[in-house]
């Protein structure tokens, strides 16, 4: 093995702001994510929209009729 040392690659964060004003109201939102963050994020919306879809299904079907 030899001693050399590999440079890590370092990527710049994503950035994202926000100014806001409504009539007296006034707002500011900064926001900075890796893309490792963003990637997680990401998996975590597509995750909660997939499982709603068998929900709403399950929950708006017909249940069977018993007879007792």
């Amino acid at each position: 093995m030899s001693d050399t040392q590999v440079p890590v690659r370092r990527t710049e964060p994503h950035r994202a702001s926000l100014k806001l004003r409504c009539g007296p109201f006034s707002s500011e939102a900064e926001v900075e994510i890796s893309s490792r963050g963003l990637i997680a994020v990401g998996a975590l919306v597509s995750g909660i929209l997939l499982s709603v879809v068998p929900i709403i299904w399950v929950s708006t079907r017909k249940a069977p009729r018993r007879w007792l």
